[in-house]
């Protein structure tokens, strides 16, 4: 490569990049609003309830209506504007109905519920526009192209096109899709393919916009346009696999409009049919209200609401954060899981899985270790720090490494007790014509097979033995599979962008029978969709950028926390903060015991509700057995669910499947 492109030429600095904030929750109006209503609705609470002055809390609920309900009533008015009729409208002239008729802390706890249930909404589309522009972050603004005598200029990434050349320096992110045409290095690729160890690059090989330079220079031909690079693709199914929520949407507010409609009907045909039968306008107004009051759904609210949000409350104690009542809900749905390999089956470092001296050669396992321990001992790379954590677990004395040389693609060599010692890939370090080179080379065969990584070490030039690396799998993986094939009913499947030798051996430890190995972004989406294509609704379990188009496409997406990149996080409908595995099933238990005890909810307040809006009808129900019945309804389905907030909850759910 000629010195002129290796040198950095002076120039001054591009523009720093504005690193995408995170929205915060009183930036939205939405929960601003909320906000003010709960705590209106709070100090009211207590004043009413021991008895003081109905001026103090009175002008506190007045706070609380106002703040919570003038959005919900604007966007119901204009609803109805568009000859639309929604539940919001309708909550809302419930609640003032209810103030109407003295019932004023009825209404109020409406406002309250519906004004919180806005604002959580709210924050969740900010919080996922805003990892979208996060993961669009990661691609550079500007690159290095080359011209044709070998100039540098520094341009906009947005500006390349197919066929140019350019320079990406060590430590620098790849502005473009392309293939290398010069130079060696290793690049970390992650964020697209979730391999855990950066990967070799020489002449030939693709790599991918985002991704991270390691040591060497690299010389890239742009072989796709910036809209058409992976993280451009990956961006965009994003945002289509959610919009292909919409339709459940659409059904909720098909079934809003209905109820809404028939509601209104009704109320009024309780209040004019009396009139025009010669009723007192009083009598007619007091029964009509009557109804508005035992056929708001305060029961049927609260007979979902609690047992959902009691399970999200006891997920989040143990780690688990779940976004969401709907998520918590879905959760109970799963009836297949497709997972990720590295960062999530596994903790995503390599260590040390297997010591191999060649024999004849002198070392034994110890020695073998120690010699590549001690020469990887001043470099930073994964492996380096993989095997001298694996010599000081044996207790192993690391003599010092002089003139220590590292190379990009190939490894590092350094004096270690007067011998020359080089640690690194086979491919580049093994010599080839001995007998001892052949022995090296069925090693290395041997551990690649078998899905290691396998580092070659020489002493002197002369093979002494291979090492072999793997992906370290979380503890009680296996029993955590296991859990979720006896609840699904199927056993569960691999999606990795890892090469099939890794995938195959890690599968085999856990018993995965169906691995799908290589697979880039699009591929992780594409087994998803195959699946939900066959009626199935998919948990998809990941960390990585490359991994959150498939915990958008799936039915629910469960991300690892420790690790996971900001979009995944984002992207999940549920997050393992600690990375705990064995919650995963655990929060699927808890999730169909919620399930459970909301379908017990919704019989009582059925037969509440039905109960008081016949008797109404057909009879004469005194205003205050109403609001007792209804009041009543909502306390019981409310205590009811709220037995999930107990710490026994998680234990059965923690417990044997």
């Amino acid at each position: 490569m000629p010195s002129a492109v290796l040198q950095r030429p002076p120039r001054t600095s591009p523009p720093r990049r504005d690193v995408p904030r995170r929205t915060r929750v009183l930036a939205l109006a939405e929960a601003r609003w909320a906000a003010a209503a709960t705590t209106a609705f709070l100090l009211a609470l207590p004043l009413q309830l021991t008895g003081a002055p109905a001026w103090t809390w009175g002008v506190l609920h007045a706070v609380a209506y106002v703040t919570g309900g003038w959005e919900p009533a604007w966007s119901g008015l204009r609803a109805l504007g568009a000859r639309t009729l929604d539940v919001d409208l309708l909550m809302i002239v419930a609640a003032v109905g209810a103030a109407a008729i003295g019932q004023v802390l009825d209404g109020a706890l409406l406002i309250v519920i519906f004004a919180c249930s806005g604002a959580l909404e709210a924050l969740a589309t900010a919080r996922t526009e805003d990892s979208v522009r996060g993961l669009l972050a990661l691609a550079p603004e500007t690159a290095t192209r080359l011209a044709a005598d070998g100039t540098e200029q520094r341009v906009a990434t947005a500006e390349l096109a197919v066929g140019d050349v350019v320079l990406v320096r060590p430590g620098e992110r790849v502005g473009a899709d392309g293939r290398v045409v010069d130079g060696a290095g290793e690049v970390d690729q992650a964020t697209i393919t979730g391999e855990p160890l950066p990967v070799p690059k020489e002449p030939g090989d693709e790599v991918f916009a985002g991704t991270l330079n390691g040591t060497g220079a690299l010389t890239v031909r742009v072989e796709r346009d910036a809209g058409d690079s992976v993280i451009a693709r990956i961006v965009a199914m994003v945002a289509e696999a959610s919009e292909t929520k919409a339709p459940t949407q659409l059904f909720i507010e098909r079934v809003e409009q209905c109820y809404s409609v028939g509601m209104v009907a009704v109320t009024l045909a309780v209040f004019v049919v009396p009139l025009l039968l010669g009723a007192e306008l009083t009598r007619s107004l007091l029964r009509a209200m009557t109804f508005m009051i035992v056929a708001s759904p305060c029961a049927v609210v609260l007979a979902t609401m609690p047992p959902l949000l009691s399970a999200v409350a006891n997920a989040g104690r143990h780690g688990v954060l779940v976004k969401s009542a709907v998520v918590m809900e879905r959760l109970g749905q799963v009836d297949a899981v497709a997972l990720d390999k590295t960062g999530t089956l596994t903790e995503g470092m390599p260590e040390v899985a297997a010591v191999r001296p060649l024999p004849g050669t002198g070392p034994d396992e110890e020695t073998l270790l120690t010699w590549a321990a001690a020469a990887e001992h001043p470099s930073e790379h994964p492996l380096a720090r993989a095997l001298v954590a694996a010599a000081r677990a044996r207790g192993l004395r690391l003599p010092p490494a002089e003139e220590f040389t590292a190379s990009p693609g190939t490894g590092v060599r350094a004096t270690v007790d007067g011998a020359r010692i080089a640690v690194g890939s086979p491919a580049r370090l093994l010599p080839a014509g001995g007998p001892a080179d052949t022995r090296a080379g069925a090693l290395v065969a041997e551990l690649e097979e078998s899905g290691h990584t396998a580092v070659l070490v020489l002493r002197d030039g002369v093979p002494a033995g291979v090492l072999g690396l793997a992906d370290r799998l979380r503890p009680g993986a296996a029993a955590t599979l296991a859990s979720l094939r006896a609840l699904t009913g199927r056993a569960p499947t691999l999606l990795t962008g890892d090469n099939p030798r890794a995938a195959a051996r890690l599968a085999a430890e856990v018993g995965i029978t169906d691995v799908r190995a290589g697979l880039l972004p699009e591929d992780k989406v594409s087994a998803v969709r195959a699946q939900e294509a066959a009626g199935r609704r998919v948990l998809v379990v990941g960390d990585g950028v490359n991994d959150a188009p498939a915990l958008a496409a799936a039915h629910t997406g469960i991300a690892m926390g420790r690790a996971g990149s900001d979009l995944a996080l984002e992207t999940a409908d549920a997050v393992v903060v600690r990375d705990e595995l064995a919650t995963v099933p655990a929060v699927l238990r808890l999730s169909r015991a919620a399930r459970r005890l909301v379908v017990q909810n919704l019989v009582v307040a059925a037969v509440f509700l039905s109960g008081l809006v016949v008797w109404d009808l057909a009879g004469d129900l005194p205003l205050p057995l109403g609001v007792l019945g209804h009041e009543g309804s909502t306390v019981l389905v409310g205590l009811n669910g709220l037995r999930l907030l107990r710490e026994a909850a998680w234990r059965r759910a923690a417990g044997p499947a």
